[in-house]
C-alpha cells in the first residue's frame, strides 16, 4: 500500500467515525454474522470470498453490499477485473461475538 492510499483510508475513516459514530453504524450493519461480514470488507477479499469464509448465501450477502452501499458504508474499490467491497471503519467487536456477557 502506498501512503497516499493510507493517507485517504485514514480521512475516509475519520470522516465516517463523524457521519456515523459507532453506536449509529452496529445497527446499520445488522447482526453479529452482518458485523463479521462488514468487518472482512476491507478491499481485500471479493464479495465471494467473505460469503464463502464465513458460509453466508452469496446472493443474500450481494444485497447486504448493495444496501450497504446505498446507506454509504461501504464503497466499492475496483482493481484490474475485481471490484471489492470496502468499508468506512471496522466496527469493534461485540462481547456477544467473544462469547462474554
Amino acid at each position: 500500500m502506498q501512503n497516499s492510499e493510507v493517507y485517504l483510508r485514514a480521512i475516509l475513516s475519520i470522516l465516517a467515525r463523524q457521519t456515523f459514530p459507532p453506536d449509529k453504524l452496529g445497527p446499520l450493519v445488522g447482526g453479529d454474522k452482518q458485523q463479521a461480514a462488514y468487518n472482512l470488507c476491507d478491499g481485500s477479499r471479493s464479495q465471494g470470498e467473505i460469503a464463502k469464509q464465513l458460509g453466508l448465501d452469496s446472493g443474500n450477502f450481494s444485497k447486504t453490499v448493495g444496501r450497504w452501499i446505498e446507506l454509504g458504508i461501504i464503497v466499492r474499490i475496483t482493481e484490474g477485473k475485481e471490484a471489492r467491497p470496502l468499508h468506512i471503519y471496522p466496527l469493534p467487536v461485540s462481547k456477544s461475538s467473544k462469547g462474554e456477557k
